[in-house]
């Protein structure tokens, strides 16, 4: 078996192991939302402010208020929370995860704005909304994988290596 076989296996192993059997696979749903969301809703209001793709993006107004998307992301936390303890513990949980990392990911993408209380998303404050995405997709990737994830991956890594 070549080094690739060896690596996918592995990879493959430790993700039934670690995910799976460890029931964390809706915690890996909910960092794979925040994380693609976050980027999704970055490369849009980039897009918006640069005045690309001008058919597509644009600021949402309604009666001259600007709704920021921490508003959908407070309702998807809301909604996510509700049904998370609402329904019954054996029900699927992952579409529960999914909203709610996507709900986190639009709410803290707009952290500044809660911590200032006025929209300081381009200025120099707007860099506390990175950095709270950056602390909660730490705090999610470490509940999800813990040390024996990182731990049997190396091990996989050395193996297909050779070491």
């Amino acid at each position: 078996m070549g080094w690739f076989d060896t690596l996918t296996t592995g990879v493959r192993n430790a993700y039934q192991h670690e995910i799976i059997d460890a029931d964390k696979q809706p915690q890996l749903f909910m960092l794979v939302s925040f994380l693609v969301t976050f980027a999704t809703v970055r490369f849009v209001t980039h897009a918006i402010r640069a005045g690309r793709y001008k058919r597509v993006f644009r600021n949402v107004s309604a009666g001259g208020t600007h709704f920021h998307h921490l508003v959908p992301g407070i309702l998807l936390l809301l909604v996510s929370g509700y049904l998370g303890i609402g329904l019954a513990p054996d029900y699927h949980r992952e579409p529960h995860a999914i909203l709610f990392g996507i709900g986190a990911a639009l709410t803290l993408d707009e952290f500044a704005l809660w911590l200032h209380l006025k929209d300081v998303y381009w200025a120099r404050e707007g860099r506390q909304s990175v950095d709270a995405v950056i602390v909660m997709a730490t705090i999610l990737g470490l509940g999800l994988l813990g040390a024996s994830f990182w731990l049997d991956l190396a091990r996989v890594i050395g193996d297909a290596a050779g070491m």
